[in-house]
């Protein structure tokens, strides 16, 4: 592989300040940039795997010999054209006979996104292949004649080696849709320097109370935040959600935001915060640039953050090197239910139409899915990925060459392991209706709730309504 250049656009990708979670431009899924200012979710590209300053240009790679097949892709994401091309010179050294050409298009988010969408409807002009964003996937998987390609079958040879509830975020009707880049686990990140100061076991953390209670004695004995309470993302909010078997539509689609879970849910984070477990830091959430440095100079100690939180902290929390944890995050009890969820994510789908479907969809589960294209996921970007056969892979996961592994202080993949079997995800990120709950809480739920002192019932009855009104339902 070339790591080389994959770190290099790594590192561009980096600079540019784009946007986080929820109440932004865009959530931060995939990429390795910042957050930047708020504005209305789902419309730039997601900070985890930001386009770049460069979106709008195109890679063609170069492939000699006969009966080599083009396969057109658009993105938004520039780290994905080095990865895609080096993972599809390797299917052409694998598959000779099978060989490929990619020609990459790189795009702005909404462009790209926009610009499918209308080649989709009108039939003309689109890609073999295209990256789609979860907040915007379930857009085009919502009518009956799905443009897209049905993946189960390219899917099969990887499945049992996969994260299922990665898979189900990009489905329809027991049929899959898009590959995943990554599990975007969410875990626990722990200052052992700040808490071992306090007292403060985090591996005594198990269940919620316990993270309450740290909170409260932490705060006590430094003056200091413990962890945030999230006013413009839904990582620890969506996480407890799941973990209460909740979500925010009912089982038959219907919105239900407003439902007794997402107010217990809410009302536990906003009792954690009066009891002083629990701060609001800059910017709304750990992944924003006006955060990092209330993390970096001690001021937090806490982070619940989906894994690829990893780049950020190497990238813009440089102090904290050698003194974070990565552990299992808390949960209710002893349930048996949901103990995390994946946070983030972007989509690989074919073009049903295009006239090379089975073989881009073929590669295209080569580059995503194989353990070989997983392994350049965690060297180069740091993410967890999405193919389980790399966790055991300890040569690759305790490599003490590896960034990663040299700035935390624990085995990053232990708690994934520890994790494995109980990874799910909310139904209503498959919805067409996720960016608009999602963009209503992270820009007036949140902050009325956990800034404004809001009442919780009839803040999430107002957003009910509103949405109903929105949506038309």
């Amino acid at each position: 592989m070339k790591k080389k250049i994959l770190s290099l656009l790594l590192s561009t990708a980096m600079v540019a300040a784009l946007v986080s979670g929820c109440g932004s431009s865009a959530p931060a899924t995939d990429a390795a940039a910042p957050a930047a200012d708020a504005a209305p979710a789902e419309e730039a590209a997601p900070a985890e795997e930001a386009a770049g300053p460069s979106a709008g240009g195109k890679t063609e790679m170069e492939v000699e010999g006969d009966n080599v097949t083009t396969l057109n892709v658009w993105t938004f994401i520039e780290l994905h054209q080095a990865f895609y091309t080096d993972m599809a010179e390797r299917w052409n050294e694998e598959h000779p006979d099978q060989k490929v050409k990619l020609v990459l298009s790189n795009m702005q988010y909404d462009d790209m996104h926009n610009k499918l969408s209308l080649a989709l409807e009108s039939g003309e002009g689109a890609p073999d292949i295209a990256d789609i964003e979860l907040g915007k996937f379930p857009s085009f998987t919502a009518e009956k004649d799905i443009k897209l390609m049905d993946l189960t079958d390219a899917i099969a040879p990887y499945k049992d080696s996969v994260v299922n509830s990665r898979l189900d975020i990009y489905s329809k009707d027991g049929k899959y849709y898009g590959l995943p880049t990554h599990v975007g686990t969410t875990v626990a990140f722990y200052n052992t320097e700040l808490l071992d100061a306090a007292g403060i076991d985090y591996t005594t953390i198990k269940t919620w109370d316990d993270f309450k209670n740290a909170g409260i004695k932490y705060k006590e004995a430094t003056g200091a935040e413990f962890a945030t309470a999230e006013t413009t993302a839904m990582w620890m909010v969506n996480l407890m959600l799941a973990q209460k078997g909740g979500d925010y539509l009912t089982a038959d689609g219907k919105l239900d935001v407003n439902n007794a879970k997402v107010v217990e849910v809410l009302q536990y984070i906003k009792d954690m915060q009066d009891a002083g477990a629990l701060g609001v830091v800059p910017g709304g959430q750990p992944d924003n640039e006006e955060a990092y440095p209330h993390y970096n100079n001690g001021e937090f100690a806490v982070q619940i953050m989906p894994y690829w939180q990893t780049s950020r902290f190497t990238a813009y929390m440089t102090d904290l090197k050698g003194k974070i944890a990565i552990a299992p995050v808390p949960k209710f009890g002893d349930s048996d239910a949901t103990w995390t969820i994946g946070g983030g994510g972007t989509g690989t789908a074919i073009i049903a139409s295009s006239p090379n479907a089975q073989l881009a969809a073929d590669v295209m589960a080569y580059i995503k899915l194989s353990s070989g294209a997983n392994e350049e996921v965690w060297n180069v970007l740091g993410f967890d990925p999405v193919n389980t056969e790399v966790w055991t892979n300890k040569d690759l996961t305790e490599n003490p060459d590896n960034q990663f592994v040299q700035f935390f202080n624990t085995p990053p993949f232990n708690c994934l392991l520890e994790m494995q079997d109980s990874i799910g995800s909310l139904h209503s990120l498959q919805d067409a209706k996720a960016p608009s709950i999602n963009n209503i809480f992270c820009t007036q739920i949140l902050t009325n709730i956990f800034e404004g002192g809001a009442d919780i019932q009839e803040e999430l009855n107002a957003a009910q309504d509103q949405l109903i009104n929105e949506l038309g339902e």
